[in-house]
């Protein structure tokens, strides 16, 4: 099985695949993104709910799901659970995608990066071998 490791930290096919899957509904992507944007601290469900406007019942399957593949984080805290983006994981998952991009050739990724939407200093800059 193919696989990177990065920091301590070992991003396989089927992790990367939970992950795709958990953010292939436009729900728990946007809920993924609102969390991302409430790092560090996350936010309770009933934030969570009003902000994106949604009802606390389908709600609670998109957390549960998007939980499992573990790019959230719960905590209890009191009567509440408080979701916080696993922010090491999305760069783990990040860096899965991008790691061999142009392997041997970084002048060709330079380009593609270039052509892109992305906003310098997102991604690391590649050092040529």
């Amino acid at each position: 099985m193919f696989q990177i490791m990065l920091k301590c930290h070992c991003m396989d096919n089927m992790q990367a695949c939970k992950i795709f899957e958990a953010l292939s509904s436009e729900v728990r992507l946007d809920l993924f993104r609102l969390l991302v944007k409430s790092a560090p601290e996350g936010l309770v469900a009933g934030d969570i709910a009003t902000q994106l406007d949604i009802p606390s019942t389908n709600l609670s399957f998109h957390l549960k799901t998007i939980v499992q593949s573990g790019l959230v984080d719960v905590e209890r805290e009191g009567r509440f659970m408080r979701y916080q983006a696993n922010i090491p994981m999305m760069l783990d998952m990040i860096a899965y995608l991008t790691t061999e991009c142009c392997a041997g050739n970084p002048q060709l990724c330079q380009k593609f990066r270039d052509e892109s939407h992305i906003l310098p200093g997102i991604l690391p800059e590649r050092v040529p071998k």
